[in-house]
Parts: structure tokens; sequence; C-alpha cells
């Protein structure tokens, strides 16, 4: 029996869902206020309070607000280079990401369901695209994702990233279409996942004939 003094612990996995229930109780106040009320406006105390916790347990769970309104996307881009890795070897490198990206709008929705509605997940993504503060944080953190993107892509080809410049390259040309399609999506009137799929389909599909050859007829 896990017991001290007499009384009952609680058992690790109660602990740990109790933990993980408060994490994303935490997680969804504060998208829900930076949504409504903007990021800037928006306080840690805010956040705490509408969860009737105090600020110290908020830092348990997050560095600060700009992580909490990252957590959602770190998620998402954690499960797209997971994707990549997993491509069949066949594949090359550009289709690699497009097909993982495509692939992972399908069933990343659930992901995201299991810890914020995605109604508000899509919501903050536009929020980023339109808040200076948020948007040069995504920039940061769009160099750290594409380096660790460009080394599963020299992995899947044997290639060594600091030799050959190629994963680099390709990362940085398929990175562009997602910052061009995510400003795109995120200024359009339809924030469904639906939708940013189909745009990032659509400008992917350009990315072959955009870097070969010429563009007039």
């Amino acid at each position: 029996m896990n017991e001290t003094h007499g009384v009952t612990a609680p058992h690790p996995g109660l602990r740990e869902r109790k933990k993980q229930r408060t994490r994303e109780a935490l997680l969804h106040a504060a998208l829900e206020l930076f949504v409504s009320q903007g990021y800037e406006r928006t306080t840690v105390d805010e956040i705490a309070d509408g969860v009737d916790v105090s600020q110290r347990t908020f830092f348990r769970y997050f560095a600060g607000k700009e992580d909490a309104a990252f957590a959602v996307q770190d998620m998402v881009e954690a499960h797209f280079v997971t994707a990549v890795g997993e491509r069949p070897a066949h594949e090359a490198p550009l289709e690699a990401m497009r097909r993982a990206l495509l692939d992972s709008w399908d069933t990343i929705g659930e992901a995201i369901e299991a810890t914020v509605p995605v109604e508000l997940y899509m919501r903050t993504y536009q929020l980023i695209e339109s808040t200076p503060a948020l948007l040069a944080a995504h920039l940061r953190r769009c160099i750290v994702l594409e380096e660790r993107l460009a080394r599963v892509i020299a992995d899947r080809e044997g290639l060594d990233v600091d030799a050959d410049p190629r994963p680099r390259v390709a990362v940085a040309a398929f990175s562009g279409v997602m910052r061009v399609t995510g400003r795109l999506w995120g200024a359009g009137g339809d924030t469904s996942i639906c939708s940013i799929r189909t745009l990032m389909e659509s400008y992917l599909a350009h990315v072959g004939p955009a870097l070969a050859g010429t563009w007039r007829d």
C-alpha cells in the first residue's frame, strides 16, 4: 500500500491526470483571454484567476504567456516533424514533407481537440499572425523548427546536414510556403482546418513549377 504515516498517498496515475487537467485548464483559459481581449492586455494573474489557482501554479506549467500561446502550435509542429521522419524512404524530400503535412491535417484535429477546442486553436493561430510580439516569436520559433526538420531530412537521405546544403534549402523553401499560406489564411474569413489544409495543398502544388524553368508561356 502506498501510505505515509497512515495516510494513503494519491496514486501516481491520478496525480499525473490531475496535473494534466490543470495544465489544460490553464491553457484553455489563457487562449480564451488572448483571443477575446488581446495577448498584450492579458496578465498571468488573470489566467490563473480563471482557473482559481495561484500565479505560482501557472509557472509550474508554462514559462510565461508566450509559452502558453504557442503550446498547441508546438504540439502540432512536433506531430508534423514525427510524420516527416516516418514517410516512406523512396519519397523525395519535398514530397515527404508535403505528404506528411497534408496527412497530418487529417489526424491533428483529434490531437488538438484533446487539449483545447479546434476552433479556439484556429483563432489563436490568427491572433499570432496579427500580433507583432507573437509574430516575432513565431518567426524565431520557425528558425528552430527548420533546423530540426533539416536534420530529419538529412537523416532520411543519409546526408551530413552541415556538409550538404540541400536539406536546409529544401526546408527553407517548404517553410516559406507555410508562412505565406498561414498569413493568407489568417487574413481570411474561414478559420476551419479544412480551409487551411486546402490552401496549403494548393500552394504546395506550385513549389516545383515556381522553382524550375521560366514562368512565361
